[in-house]
């Protein structure tokens, strides 16, 4: 029987509420000891001496999928994980919303820290995830991650 993948990808922002959501349902899980999360956040840079306005997310989606399958792989062969989470948006998220929530949990607190950490750093390198920095007036550039 052929594992079900998990959805990543979020049209629009994602919710706080979502977030909370997803928190509220691991009390349940009595093994857990530990949870970390990652919540990345749209911010208004100044580039050339205008200001951003929003992200533009788009993706190879299919490709995409499949790379986020492979670091949640990997992740769990390389650390004690009870469960993990990872959400990104398509679409245009405005500054100050939040665009990508990496959840892990563990029995214990270090593992997820550094768990985490190989997660978003993997994320960040691997998925081809594209944002276009919005500016008001409607002019755009791709962003380069840093």
């Amino acid at each position: 029987m052929e594992k079900k993948k998990k959805k990543v990808f979020v049209e629009g922002p994602i919710a706080p509420s979502f977030i909370a959501d997803a928190i509220a349902k691991h009390q349940s899980k009595t093994t857990i000891g530990a949870h970390d999360i990652f919540l990345g956040q749209v911010r208004a840079d100044e580039i050339d001496g205008k200001t951003v306005t929003a992200i533009e997310y788009t993706a190879y989606e299919s490709m995409a999928e499949q790379k986020f399958d492979e670091i949640r792989e990997a992740t769990f062969s390389k650390f004690n994980l009870t469960c993990m989470h990872i959400y990104h948006s398509l679409g245009i998220v405005g500054v100050g919303e939040l665009c990508l929530f990496v959840f892990v949990s563990s029995p214990h607190r270090k593992v997820v820290f550094e768990a985490l950490e190989f997660v978003v750093e993997a994320i960040k390198k691997e998925v081809p995830v594209f944002g276009k920095e919005v500016f008001a007036g409607d002019s755009y550039q791709w962003k380069v991650n840093t």
